[in-house]
């Protein structure tokens, strides 16, 4: 069996080094450290020129929920635009409404919009209050792929609710789990699924260059401003490598 291996980045470094693992496709974003955000244009016109590997792109204008002002949709569809300009083969993003359902008429505006790129509706889906409808409708949309972790906090603990999305999917849709992969549960989840994509992102944090550290002063909510975050080749190689 041909299994498929996204890996979510937040920096050019990192998707450098996931396709030189050998990965078969990019989720770019800014900032995975709050589920991922649209990254800059300069990320994304950098990695159409370095990669040869499918990118799709995150389409997120803040960290929170997914219910999204007027204002925010309009930036949405903006970076859809832009990210169709840049060549990226993909979007991904997720829409909800207040209730707990998919917001059906933006996503469908959302997908009218980004065709002919691929589409994928993000972990919003493990939000929803009620999954056999909100697939139902993505599959009517006609979105192409589902990231989701079950509606559980991993792909690992979220098995049972995947495996009844691929059954009610019947092949109309790529359930493609996510959250928590690493080399010791991939090929359980594989096994306990039938799912042949697989989404993570392999990140470990690393200790800065700075050789001056004022640890008084902080830019944000970061524990540390001298620690970086990176996809690691290791664990790349180590995630593939036990479905092999």
């Amino acid at each position: 069996m041909r299994y498929q291996f996204e890996v979510a980045v937040d920096s050019l470094e990192s998707a450098l080094m996931a396709q030189e693992c050998g990965a078969d496709r990019i989720e770019l974003c800014a900032d995975l450290g709050i589920g991922g955000i649209t990254p800059s244009p300069g990320m994304i016109q950098l990695a159409m020129e370095r990669l040869q590997i499918p990118v799709h792109i995150m389409i997120r204008p803040r960290r929170g929920d997914f219910l999204y002002t007027d204002t925010e949709f309009e930036v949405m569809l903006r970076d859809i635009d832009a990210v169709k300009s840049a060549g990226a083969q993909g979007v991904v993003f997720g829409v909800l409404m207040a209730d707990g359902h998919v917001d059906s008429e933006r996503t469908s505006q959302l997908v009218d919009a980004a065709r002919p790129l691929s589409v994928t509706f993000h972990r919003a889906f493990d939000m929803c209050r009620d999954p056999r409808t909100a697939l139902a409708e993505l599959i009517d949309i006609g979105v192409d792929t589902l990231l989701t972790s079950g509606q559980a906090p991993s792909a690992a603990e979220g098995m049972p609710l995947i495996v009844e999305l691929g059954a009610w999917a019947a092949g109309r849709i790529d359930i493609m789990p996510g959250a928590g992969i690493h080399p010791g549960n991939i090929r359980r989840i594989a096994e306990g699924t039938g799912a042949q994509t697989f989404h993570f992102s392999a990140r470990e944090t690393v200790n800065g260059p700075m050789r001056y550290r004022n640890a008084r002063a902080l830019m944000g909510q970061a524990r540390s401003e001298f620690a970086r975050t990176y996809a690691s080749a290791e664990q790349i190689q180590k995630i593939m490598a036990a479905l092999v």
